[in-house]
Parts: structure tokens; C-alpha cells; sequence
């Protein structure tokens, strides 16, 4: 038989050809477009707005070490709170197995993880220098004032971006409780938020602007917590029927009741200083608060993974 001398040729780009179908499909193509699943959603939106909190605790936790409250536990405390962000923050990236974080694809949140990454790199430095010496200066104080807010914006806004991935993808059939999750999950960082602009008002930084900025977030605070329970059209939640997470809130909203008054104080016009007994009651009020409106997330977390 007489081949063809640009059969063989052909052969060999027809089996490059074949080969290079059989790795990109099916398989390969549809792993692309399935993305990350409901469940994933869900830890992804919850460890994302995490991050929110863990920028307003750090914060918290350094302002009670200048206030010389508690100072060692307090160390402690910013240890793992300033680990567990730069953990996640990679993880939010690269994904992470114990996290349970699958990697972000997405170019626009990943150009916004590089936005939080160049201010971290700023304020992690901040951190470690304190955990190294033991205390902090006033300069300190000022830096860490100056900077926690641009790197929660910036936090804040990649939750956003992967709350409109999450109503695209996985989560498409409820977006209301992509919303859910977000905005509850951000009640979380407002309990830690309130408790630094309070402590920065006992510090005697900025109290007057301090002290506005304290008035809103508490205020916001209390409209989410009742938006949770039975839905706020503006703040886009739908409100929340499963008795468990009622219940749920119920506890948060008892231990709101005792602790809007120390913030209160803390607000108020009329207060010119903050004595040490108010600063050691939201030091040990603020915990449970985050620990229990946590747990609440939890739940919302699991209803996405149904």
C-alpha cells in the first residue's frame, strides 16, 4: 500500500487534536463550570465577612492593651485573631482544606484580595511589633486608627463581590439568603466595631468623631438584628423563619439588651471620660455578644449546605 506522503502528517495533528479534546472534555470542562458548590458558598461568604470582624477585633484587642486591660490575655487574643486573618486571607486566595475554602477563579475578587493584601502588608507590621514589645504607643495608636477602616472597606467590598458570585452560582435559587449571610456575618464585625470606637473614645483619640461613629454603628447594629428576625426590605433581608435561628437571635438580642447601655455611654454627648469599670464592662461584654450572633451565622451557614 502507498501512503500518501501528508497522511502521516495529518495523522499525527489528528491525534494531537483527539488528545487535546480528551483532556480538555469532558471532564476537565465541566469541573471549570460547576464552581463552587452551595456548601462552599456558604463558608466562603462566612469566612469573607470574618474577615471584616477579625480587622475590628485586632483593633479592639490593641486598645485594650494601651488601656492596660487585661494586657497578657489581651496579647494572647491579638496573636490569634492577627494569625487567623493572614491564615484566611490566603486561604480566601489559594483555598484552604482545613478552612474548607475552595480557591478563588474569579479576576475582579482577586484583584480586590490584591487591594487587601498591600494594606495588611502596611498593618500586619504594626501588629507584630506590638506583640513583640508588649505594649503600645500613642504613634501605634494612631496608625492602627487610621488604617482598620480602609482595610475593612476594602474587606467589605470583597465580601460584596463574592455575595454576587455566590447569587450567580451555587446560592442562585435563594439570594436572599446570600444577603442573609453577609449581613449577618457582618453583625459580627459590628459588635467589635462599637467596642473599638468606645475604646478609642476611653483613649481619648478623635472622641467626638469617635463617638458619631459609634452612635451609627450601634444604631445599625440594632436595625440588622430586627431585620434579621422578620426582614428589612432596604437592607434586602428577607427576614427568617426557621425557629431554630429565631431562637437563636432571641439570645442575641438579650445580650444586646445589656450591653447597648455601656455603648450608650460611650456615645453620649455629655460624656467627657470613660472611668475604668465602663472599659472592663465591654471588655467582658463584647465577647459574649460576637460568640453567640457567631453562632447564629453558623446556622444561616447550614442552611445554604441544605
Amino acid at each position: 500500500m502507498l501512503v500518501n506522503k501528508f497522511m502521516v502528517p495529518c495523522r499525527v495533528a489528528g491525534l494531537i487534536l483527539a488528545v487535546s479534546v480528551l483532556i480538555m472534555s469532558p471532564t476537565r470542562l465541566a469541573v471549570a463550570s460547576e464552581g463552587p458548590t452551595s456548601s462552599e458558598y456558604g463558608v466562603v461568604l462566612n469566612l469573607s465577612g470574618k474577615q471584616r470582624m477579625l480587622t475590628q477585633k485586632m483593633s479592639k484587642e490593641i486598645l485594650l492593651i494601651a488601656l492596660a486591660e487585661e494586657s497578657t490575655a489581651n496579647l494572647a487574643n491579638l496573636k490569634s485573631t492577627s494569625d487567623l486573618f493572614d491564615k484566611t486571607l490566603k486561604g480566601l486566595r489559594d483555598g484552604s482544606v482545613e478552612l474548607g475554602l475552595p480557591p478563588t477563579t474569579n479576576s475582579g475578587i482577586l484583584r480586590q484580595l490584591d487591594k487587601i493584601d498591600a494594606i495588611w502588608a502596611d498593618f500586619y507590621p504594626v501588629v507584630k511589633t506590638i506583640l513583640e514589645s508588649g505594649s503600645v504607643s500613642s504613634e501605634q495608636i494612631a496608625a492602627v486608627a487610621k488604617n482598620n477602616l480602609p482595610l475593612l472597606k476594602q474587606m467589605n467590598k470583597a465580601v460584596g463581590l463574592y455575595e454576587k458570585d455566590a447569587e450567580k452560582g451555587g446560592l442562585k435559587s435563594a439570594p436572599g439568603l446570600a444577603a442573609t449571610i453577609n449581613l449577618s456575618g457582618k453583625q459580627r464585625m459590628l459588635t467589635q466595631k462599637m467596642s473599638k470606637e468606645f475604646l478609642l473614645v476611653a483613649y481619648g483619640h478623635d472622641a467626638e468623631e469617635n463617638k458619631l461613629s459609634l452612635l451609627e454603628t450601634y444604631t445599625l447594629f440594632e436595625r440588622t438584628l430586627k431585620g434579621l428576625f422578620d426582614g428589612d426590605e432596604t437592607l434586602g433581608l428577607p427576614g427568617t423563619k426557621q425557629q431554630e435561628i429565631r431562637d437563636q437571635l432571641e439570645v442575641v438580642n438579650g445580650l444586646w439588651a445589656k450591653f447597648k447601655p455601656i455603648v450608650e455611654y460611650g456615645a453620649d454627648y455629655k460624656t467627657t471620660s470613660i472611668p475604668k469599670d465602663k472599659i472592663s464592662l465591654l471588655a467582658s461584654g463584647n465577647l459574649p455578644l460576637l460568640k453567640e450572633m457567631n453562632k447564629a451565622v453558623g446556622m444561616y451557614e447550614k442552611e445554604a449546605a441544605k
